[in-house]
């Protein structure tokens, strides 16, 4: 299948990679990747071609009622993983378990969590990565340029400003499928 993702992604959509193309070759196992900007449905296909095209296992969490049967199987084998979403629960905790619970984990997040403009990111990728003692890989989904950029992995620090700033940093001038929502 991997030919097929390269094809569509390559030379039909006419997509690039750029940057850390190597990470899935890398000795990081367990990590938080975050898609920026999300502004479009269109994003979850160029992410799923994107995990082909650079040979990398990526996950992605779903509240646990989608893990039920009959489609269950199908999210597991996709690379999902239930969680517990009724409330009183510390997300941020149950899912720095599933980092240690597994050999292999790299987590997939939207900071923005919608496809709409926003003005702040959500933080619980932030404190899943610090909880869980992972790195936090970047990813541009840049429509203008049809490309996908990849960071280095960045650990984050105890200055979440700093941190924040550095990550935005990483994304300017990125345009998504709606550029009025990037």
């Amino acid at each position: 299948m991997r030919w097929l993702a390269r094809l569509i992604y390559f030379k039909i959509w006419g997509w690039k990679v750029t940057g850390n193309t190597n990470f899935s070759k890398d000795t990081i196992k367990k990590a938080v990747i975050i898609a920026v900007p999300h502004t479009s449905w269109h994003d979850f296909f160029i992410g799923i071609l994107l995990r082909k095209v650079v040979n990398v296992k990526t996950n992605f969490i779903a509240k646990k009622e989608l893990f039920r049967w009959p489609f269950g199987w199908y999210f597991r084998a996709v690379g999902g993983a239930a969680i517990d979403r009724t409330s009183g629960q510390n997300k941020v905790d149950a899912i720095a378990k599933l980092f240690a619970d597994k050999k292999e984990f790299r987590l997939t997040l939207a900071p923005e969590g919608t496809r709409k403009k926003v003005e702040n990111w959500r933080t619980g990728f932030y404190y899943i990565a610090k909880a869980a003692q992972v790195p936090i890989i970047m990813f541009t989904l840049d429509f203008q340029n049809k490309q996908n950029h990849i960071s280095q992995p960045f650990y984050p620090t105890d200055d979440v400003d700093a941190d924040f700033r550095f990550m935005k940093a990483f994304y300017k001038d990125v345009k998504g499928k709606k550029p009025e929502y990037s």
